[in-house]
């Protein structure tokens, strides 16, 4: 009887007691030596600029930025890497540190003299509040990433080849309009902008970096199915001939699961679409969840990969 008393309590302790920590499966995911600026490594310069409007996204401005290597010739046309949600991946000391790995990478030959244009998705501030920010830290005013970023159309790609990519060059950049010698790469949303990109213009880009891609029913869940959404991109995989591009892909088995689908199938079927179509293609599955954690860690791998056969 005393027992059966206890046993309440007990359940008690057990459920609302000791409250287990929920697992950090992205702790293992750590920086290596090519993330890390080495002494003696000649290192390239990142410039800020920004774009007050756009003839593709009208009334959307955004920050862009260039990253010019310390090897780079203005007298020569160097490879190019576009880079989506660009600041992320701009600074030397952030999550993504690409001027650092270009730097290691460049100087040991593992990849071409490459510029690298960082771009943010269309933005308008807030004009009662312009300086204000969320709780989250985040601006206020209104985005067009999903619209620039999930969408399945040449929008974005057109934007790049008729806005962005010419007003780099009036900095007094020239880029090699070599479909080798172009990349693009994205996260989440970004990843799968990169991939459309690419996609309807593999003669403009031949690689794509993807990580944790959104290839989810976003636009068409957002439209109310007026629009596509990126799940269709298996299907179209599988029912076009192979393009001319290489992709490395990334995901984590703990991403997201939501009203838009589940991103470790998306990306899944995506990868396994590309590998019964022949392309050029690695897919990397972790057990990370949705952040760039996983990606920053591969990313000097997946840029040896991709421009393996490039100098």
């Amino acid at each position: 009887m005393k027992l059966l008393r206890l046993l309440p309590c007990l359940l008690a302790i057990s459920l609302f007691g000791a409250d287990p920590k929920k697992p950090d499966y992205d702790a293992q995911y750590v920086l290596g030596p090519d993330s890390q600026e080495k002494a003696g490594v000649p290192k390239g310069v990142v410039t800020d600029y920004e774009m007050t409007d756009s003839k593709t996204f009208p009334g959307y401005g955004r920050k862009w930025a260039l990253y010019i290597p310390a090897q780079y010739d203005p007298s020569k046309e160097a490879a190019l890497m576009v880079f989506q949600d660009g600041p992320g991946y701009a600074s030397r000391t952030g999550a993504w540190r690409v001027p650092v790995v270009f730097d290691n990478l460049i100087a040991q030959k593992k990849m071409p003299v490459t510029i690298a244009l960082f771009i943010a998705p269309g933005f308008v501030p807030d004009p009662k509040n312009p300086n204000g920010k969320d709780k989250k830290g985040r601006p206020l005013g209104k985005s067009n990433r999903s619209f620039e970023y999930d969408s399945v159309t040449d929008l974005y790609v057109k934007f790049l080849l008729e806005e962005m990519i010419p007003l780099a060059e009036s900095k007094g950049v020239k880029f090699s309009k070599d479909p080798a010698r172009r990349a693009i790469a994205g996260s989440s949303s970004g990843g799968i902008c990169a991939f459309n990109a690419a996609w309807h213009r593999p003669d403009a880009f031949s690689k794509v970096f993807t990580t944790i891609g959104s290839f989810t029913k976003i636009r068409a869940n957002l439209s109310g199915g007026k629009e596509t959404g990126g799940d269709v991109y298996p299907e179209w995989v599988r029912a076009n001939p192979r393009k001319n591009i290489r992709i490395y892909q990334q995901e984590g088995a703990h991403d997201l699961l939501n009203e838009h689908g589940s991103w470790p199938e998306a990306n899944r079927k995506m990868a396994a679409a590309l590998k019964e179509k022949g392309y050029d293609h690695v897919y990397v599955e972790g057990q990370g969840t949705h952040n760039s954690r996983h990606g920053a860690q591969l990313l000097p791998e997946a840029l040896t990969w991709l421009w393996r056969d490039v100098r």
